[in-house]
């Protein structure tokens, strides 16, 4: 039988044996050639590049990716990102690639950004209700827009560019005029909202036709027609080009060349367009320099009037010619082109960049009017014939009464 003081040594060596076994593990070290550092450098015959490559060729993707975040040598950590966009330069407008998309890249984009799933508001009617002098010059403008985005679109691709100008005009984010709206930005440096206003288009004599068919388009715009199908939509673009915005939008359906798209969240919604028609159709130096700003930058108007560049004896010749563009930059210049139409067989036209948008070439411009005289001869309407009122049919005899119909 133990006694107390032999049961107070077996503790005590108990706990040496604890102690020493605790400091054992503490002081436990892998002795160099052994571990996992000798297994790789035996496996990789060393350190390099090279043998680290052989190393984790046989790694998943994403195991790989796990193992380059820990990696101790000093490297940029892009951790995957989509190659192009390394690095984010905010003062730059992102694309998907480091050129701008062809046409047939820029169709595939715009193909696989689907529209979306939800039902299309219709937007209210408007009637445009305003003096004479106000519906000439808002007709006029309504008018200049179709023809000059969508004159070779079919009837309901018009329709739905001047749905878009009108949703704009009752939108709170936009001005509250026709004219206001189609002519919002056409002297800024970044550029107008509807292209025709200031890359030169307004010279160009419009096709009597075609004016004649987008002004029937606008005048009925105008007095309460509504193309449903593109709803409330404030934006549009052609097929063929990838705007940096589109993927900022709600895509809502193609229509013609044009694909339409709405502004999301509540601003989206057709309780958000409650805005009233101003009246006064005039374009003020507020209008050809404010900005969509979801589009473009938003900097004030005083801002961009301070720091706009104007080359001063260009737009002093030009005035003197008859030609008066909102805002030259400094390499925009007069060059003469043969004009035998013109007082001394040559006119003054402009090259370079008019407010930030490059000028349509001479070849450009003789392509488009090819394609205007190419347009067939439209035959006048001719005047309803009133239809003569036919006779009433005669009255059925009255047949004999028989078995099955004894009453007849």
């Amino acid at each position: 039988m133990l006694t107390a003081v032999s049961k107070s040594w077996i503790k005590a060596a108990l706990g040496l044996l604890l102690l020493g076994g605790l400091s054992a593990c503490a002081t436990y070290y892998v002795p160099r050639g052994y571990g996992r550092e000798a297994g790789v450098a035996r496996v990789t015959r060393g350190f390099s590049d090279a043998a680290l490559t052989r190393y984790v060729a046989n790694m998943d993707p994403a195991m790989l990716s796990l193992a380059r975040r820990h990696d101790p040598r000093p490297h940029t950590r892009y951790w995957g990102r989509v190659p192009g966009w390394e690095r984010i330069d905010l003062a730059s407008i992102p694309r998907f690639s480091d050129a701008a998309p062809d046409f047939d890249t820029a169709r595939l984009i715009n193909s696989l950004r689907r529209p979306a799933p939800l039902a299309i508001e219709p937007a209210k009617p408007f009637v445009l209700k305003a003096s004479v002098e106000d519906r000439t010059k808002a007709l006029r403008c309504l008018a200049q827009a179709v023809y000059f985005e969508s004159a070779f679109e079919p009837l309901a691709g018009q329709e739905a560019v001047a749905q878009t100008v009108l949703n704009r005009m009752r939108h709170p984010g936009y001005p509250k005029t026709v004219c206001g709206v189609i002519y919002e930005g056409a002297a800024r440096a970044t550029g107008c909202q509807f292209s025709f206003t200031c890359d030169g288009s307004l010279a160009r004599e419009p096709n009597p036709q075609l004016w004649a068919s987008a002004e029937s388009v606008a005048r009925r715009a105008l007095n309460g027609f509504v193309m449903k199908d593109v709803g409330v939509a404030t934006h549009y673009h052609a097929s063929y080009v990838a705007p940096y915005w589109a993927p900022t939008l709600v895509k809502l359906r193609q229509v013609g060349q044009h694909i339409f798209y709405r502004w999301t969240g509540p601003s989206g919604t057709l309780a958000a367009f409650k805005g009233k028609y101003r009246g006064g159709e005039d374009v003020t130096a507020d209008i050809l320099l404010a900005g969509d700003a979801r589009t473009l930058e938003a900097a004030p108007a005083e801002a961009l009037a301070a720091g706009a560049v104007v080359n001063t004896q260009v737009l002093a010749q030009a005035q003197a010619a008859g030609l008066i563009p909102s805002t030259l930059a400094p390499g925009a210049h007069l060059v003469a082109v043969p004009d035998a139409t013109a007082p001394g067989g040559e006119r003054l036209k402009f090259e370079g960049t008019v407010a930030g948008r490059r000028i349509p070439t001479p070849e450009e411009i003789a392509e488009i009017n090819r394609a205007l005289d190419k347009l067939p001869e439209v035959a006048a309407e001719k005047p309803p014939v009133a239809e003569t009122p036919k006779a009433p049919p005669p009255k059925p005899k009255q047949r004999p009464p028989n078995l099955l119909s004894p009453l007849n």
